[in-house]
């Protein structure tokens, strides 16, 4: 009879699910109070119980499924930092310029690393550095969860930036969660390896009520960078130029990193605030280019932000959400290499980010959102020797506003959103004479149809516009901007077919999840940055048009057989991406720099007790580092294997994990970019303990 009373109130609590007007909690009164076992008849009547609740992102809502990598997937992999956990993603290609202290910026389909917007809890990052996001620089120790999307995120909640992009990287920190009766939490972490490598870091959280708790996680990173190379070169005719074995000089970083957050419940929403600070000193060991292979330039980087985010249900049918920030970012360049030119130079930038965006639901399947933003910058520039001046520096400032409407349905087995982003720009300047004043509305539409009742096939589809200015960086950065560059459009078609089932009724395999998609990107005055010998100073320039074909493949399956588990991750990319401006141009539908025809990855994942081992697998096809496709330029295919073996322990409240993991298993030599070699085989050893 007991047995009976549950199963009753399993049923009572599953109808309550239905009903779903508010946040997350079961309402105590609304459970009903049990008789004693033996008063129970045959027929009871239960009061309903009603489930108070709602996702984040509605199911209906999911209209362009992301690539995820959640933090099961992150810790086994041989990765340390973001920048290489998103190497396994489809569509995507990564500029690593080698070793721990190596800049690292992300490209997605062939579109240009400022088309690819990366996000921190919700709120874009933006960097002086060269106009891009060091990835680099975000340890995934604080991180549960990296996602990437194509177009734009399939919520039509968000503000007005999350449209405002070509694709989207979320990157989704660690919020404090406490077993009952525990008010803190904490873990330590060391990793050490080849090259000096030395980071240990550490991650708090307090429970200071039931609706706040804070976090604060620290790390040191030190690597003297120093790794053993071999240079080989060919002339035009294919014979061995020059064959030299070296260490790579001058890659050294010292960094530190530190974050604190506060995080609070409210009866009807959320709030976050974070605080974020980065310091590195690093040496830029530069291009390998004539026998050169040491330079005398240093980098010097702060970058700090504080940022915060509400998120309130005002009624049933609306809600708002509203985001702000500032971020002040410090860079300071130093080249004393005798041969060139001497530099001493210090820019400083900053940024004032303020969102609200509003969303109100029609019907129970219909909901339309208004979103606004505003965001000012100004570039700041020192010059100290005396070879330089600052008379030509026009210190900009500028004032971007954004606005956003946007609507979603969902009707039977066909979902869709459409939202359409106005923007504009305003720019001033302290010397010569400003750009003028820009105003662009870009739309987009998003389709899905289920292809079948009972299956979760999908037919999906969307089609983007977009426009982006040109980057301080890319306008005014000394020896490196064009103050002529133009504005970049990009357009986006892309049509593809996702299937995803749960087998039960088999033993061994659990889950399968394959898509393929096909895409056809068309920019026009596409903006190009080259290397100039040193990585810090950089080649702007418009190309024209460019052309993008691809298709993304992918395939995650699951199998077990007792304790014993293997999941694996297949991913394949082919682009074309031609130049098609000029039809009297030697390079005239030639593929662009570094993008390579052919690219995937492989993880197979094994796991047994405690135990894990992990093998990855990365391959890049052949390329071109210039404009033109003759021998010259032609750069080898690379490909490298990594592998990993863990073992978790359980220690009374304690939980220990040790890992050990060979990087380039094979020790093939490689550049990732021409002229700067990457690590050969290494080692890192990761030793971690939580309270």
């Amino acid at each position: 009879m007991k047995d009976l009373y549950v199963s009753l109130l399993c049923l009572a609590v599953l109808a309550g699910g239905a009903h779903r007007p508010a946040h997350g909690s079961i309402r105590p009164d609304s459970i009903p109070q049990p008789h004693a076992v033996g008063s129970l008849d045959s027929i009871q009547n239960i009061r309903e119980v009603v489930i108070v609740g709602s996702p984040v992102i509605p199911k209906y809502r999911e209209v362009i499924p992301a690539q995820v990598l959640k933090d099961a997937d992150l810790q086994r992999l041989n990765s340390l930092s973001v920048a290489d956990a998103i190497r396994y993603f489809a569509g995507v290609q990564l500029k690593d310029y080698g070793g721990v202290g190596g800049l690292k910026t992300v490209n997605i389909r062939s579109m240009g690393t400022n088309h690819m917007a990366v996000f921190y809890d919700g709120i874009q990052l933006g960097n002086a550095q060269n106009g891009q996001v060091d990835l680099g620089r975000f340890s995934l120790d604080d991180v549960e969860e990296i996602s990437l999307y194509n177009g734009q995120k399939s919520d039509i909640f968000q503000s007005a930036r999350d449209f405002g992009a070509s694709g989207t990287i979320y990157i989704t920190t660690r919020r404090p969660r406490f077993e009952e009766g525990k008010r803190a939490n904490f873990k330590a972490t060391l990793k050490s390896g080849s090259f000096g490598l030395i980071n240990p870091s550490m991650r708090y959280e307090y429970k200071i009520s039931d609706a706040v708790s804070s976090s604060f996680s620290g790390e040191w990173t030190n690597a003297t960078g120093r790794y053993k190379f071999r240079y080989r070169r060919r002339n035009t005719l294919g014979e061995i130029a020059y064959d030299t074995t070296a260490y790579r000089q001058n890659g050294d970083i010292n960094a530190t990193r530190m974050e604190a957050g506060l995080h609070g419940k409210m009866a009807d929403g959320q709030w976050t605030v974070r605080a974020y600070t980065y310091n590195s000193e690093r040496g830029i060991p530069g291009a390998i280019v004539n026998n050169v292979f040491r330079h005398g330039e240093r980098l010097w980087d702060t970058n700090s932000f504080i940022q915060g985010t509400l998120t309130n249900r005002w009624t049933k049918r609306f809600r708002s959400l509203f985001n702000a920030k500032y971020a002040a970012d410090y860079t300071h360049y130093e080249n004393q290499d005798a041969k060139l030119i001497q530099t001493k130079n210090t820019y400083k930038q900053k940024e004032l980010y303020l969102s609200c965006a509003n969303l109100f639901n029609i019907l129970e399947h219909w909901e339309v959102s208004l979103a606004y933003d505003f965001q000012w910058n100004t570039l700041d520039a020192t010059f100290y020797l005396p070879t330089e001046s600052d008379g030509t520096f026009p210190y900009p400032t500028r004032y971007t506003h954004m606005a956003a409407l946007a609507t979603a349905f969902e009707w039977g087995r066909l979902k869709m959103q459409a939202s359409v982003l106005g923007y504009f720009v305003h720019e001033k300047v302290k010397r010569f004479e400003a750009r003028p004043d820009k105003a662009v509305a870009t739309p987009a539409f998003f389709g899905s149809w289920r292809l079948l009742k009972r299956q979760d096939l999908f037919l999906r589809a969307f089609y983007k516009r977009m426009f982006r200015m040109p980057t301080f960086n890319d306008l005014y950065y000394t020896d490196m901007g064009n103050a002529f560059l133009k504005p970049e459009y990009a357009e986006q078609c892309n049509v593809g077919v996702k299937y995803t089932r749960n087998f039960r009724e088999t033993p061994l395999l659990r889950t399968i999840d394959v898509s393929v998609d096909a895409y056809y990107n068309r920019i026009t005055d596409k903006i190009i940055a080259y290397p100039k010998g040193q990585q810090f100073r950089w080649t702007m320039l418009n190309l024209g048009k460019v052309e993008i074909k691809g298709v993304d493949a992918l395939l995650n399956m699951i199998f077990s057989l007792g304790k014993l588990e293997l999941t694996t991750r297949l991913q394949y990319t082919y682009q074309q991406a031609i130049d098609v401006t000029n039809p009297t141009d030697t390079y005239y539908r030639d593929q662009i720099p570094y993008i390579p025809w052919h690219s995937g990855s492989a993880i197979v994942a094994l796991f047994y007790k405690g135990w894990g081992l992990n093998y990855s697998f990365i391959y890049t096809g052949e390329r071109y580092n210039q404009q033109e496709n003759i021998p010259r330029n032609h750069t080898q295919p690379w490909y490298t294997s990594d592998l990993s073996l863990q073992k978790s322990f359980r220690i009374r409240s304690r939980t220990l994990k040790a890992s050990a993991e060979i990087n380039n298993l094979f020790g093939q030599d490689y550049d990732v970019v021409l002229n700067y070699p990457m690590p050969k085989t290494n080692v890192r050893f990761v030793l971690s303990v939580e309270l």
